[in-house]
């Protein structure tokens, strides 16, 4: 399983997940809906933050959704290792759980 890696005090870092369905391979499209990560420290269960991804265009037809670190203050989390889960909701209500759960890796700064 992939680690992401992030580094403390940076404040533009972005994550684009690509969503296919695990039985076809094809892209979930989840347009007129959202898509957003929850994310906290590994082991933990409080939530530090949840990211909510932007539909540019027509990324979440083609099931991408972009999350941005820009509102969560990496500055202030402690370096380790972080998880986080998605979650879409598609334009009927319907929610849908991605299964696997995404590895993060914070560094301290220079």
């Amino acid at each position: 399983m992939q680690t992401y890696t992030l580094v403390q005090g940076d404040s533009a870092p972005q994550i684009k997940a690509t969503i296919t369905r695990f039985d076809t391979g094809a892209a979930v499209d989840f347009s007129g809906g959202s898509a957003r990560m929850r994310f906290r420290k590994k082991g933990a269960a409080a939530l530090i933050a949840t990211l909510n991804a932007a539909d540019l265009g027509t990324n979440f037809a083609n099931g991408i959704a972009i999350f941005s670190f820009s509102d969560t203050d990496l500055a202030e989390l402690d370096a380790g290792y972080y998880e986080g889960e998605i979650e879409i909701t598609y334009s009927t209500g319907l929610k849908e759980t991605i299964f696997d759960v995404q590895n993060y890796q914070l560094r301290r700064d220079f």
